[in-house]
């Protein structure tokens, strides 16, 4: 992994986890998110037309754009639910965490990328590292029952948005190689602002959109920004690097998160967690030094 791209995944790590924490800390979790995409679509416009005017791109593009835009939407909801109903400490590792698991088998299936053997044991240690830090003290009951972990609403949604995470990520190293990755990262800010618009106001109505707008609006503009930052630069590193790669190690984002949560939310704290964030970043290490 070159260490241009290993820069952009740490800077981009750091702003994705600063936004899901002001997103656990809002009102309601889902208009947050859903505001946090408007916010963004307004501010950036300029941005996004100068983008459009400079890097035009083609019919395949646009199909990406309208993939990932589904995919998209279909995170922010899972996300926002799975804030709605469990700790960002345990929710954020495993949302995070099924990506690294998936992403590099896909990318050697649909995409033929190979994986250097440090790089196998990078991921491997980081899955490892996640499912440790998320886990601990619940192994001898897993064991009994395997499917506890998704009998509780939040863990079920993490697990769901991970699974999306996963798919998402495939079709963006696609769609970068199509658009300009900060083209690429308005079009489906804007895209999914609009197809998550009608849930929200079905579900929620304009009353809690304006409480949470009231109360959080400085905290909105300043997540929808670190937003399209965090997956701006993730995009960036997908055009000139692998996603087998890329993908596990954006994942040093979860220590920042469990650190968060654990420093500012206080939430609980133990030598699981402790372990499990030494083992991702021993792994993250692997990856950015495989070739």
């Amino acid at each position: 992994m070159t260490g241009i791209s290993l820069a952009l995944v740490l800077v981009s790590a750091l702003a994705h986890s600063s936004w899901n924490f002001l997103l656990k800390r809002s009102q309601d979790q889902e208009v947050f998110l859903w505001c946090l995409l408007v916010a963004t679509t307004v501010l950036l416009a300029p941005l996004g037309v100068i983008l459009f005017w400079k890097f035009p791109f083609g019919i395949h593009g646009w199909l990406l754009v309208a993939a990932t835009v589904t995919l998209h939407t279909l995170y922010f909801v899972l996300l926002g639910r799975a804030y709605a109903t469990g700790d960002l400490s345990l929710v954020y590792p495993i949302a995070r965490g099924t990506g690294p698991l998936l992403v590099p088998i896909l990318a050697v299936v649909l995409l033929g990328e190979t994986i250097a053997l440090p790089a196998i044991l990078g991921i491997a240690a980081v899955i490892i590292g996640i499912h440790t830090l998320s886990l601990w003290g619940h192994f001898r009951e897993l064991a009994g029952s395997p499917m506890t972990i998704i009998s509780n609403p939040g863990p079920r949604y993490a697990v769901l948005t991970g699974l999306t995470i996963a798919c998402y990520t495939i079709v963006d190293k696609l769609g970068v190689g199509q658009v300009q990755p900060f083209l690429y990262m308005y079009l489906l800010t804007l895209g999914s602002a609009v197809f998550v618009c009608p849930y929200i106001l079905a579900t929620k109505g304009v009353r809690v959109v304006r409480r949470e707008w009231r109360l959080n609006a400085a905290a909105v503009v300043v997540a929808g920004l670190l937003t399209f930052l965090a997956y701006g630069l993730v995009l960036t590193a997908l055009s000139i690097s692998r996603v087998s790669y890329v993908a596990p190690a954006r994942e040093v984002g979860i220590v920042i998160g469990v650190f968060m949560g654990i420093v500012f939310l206080k939430e609980p704290f133990g030598n699981g967690r402790l372990l499990g964030s030494g083992i991702i970043v021993a792994g993250l290490t692997m990856i950015a030094l495989s070739p």
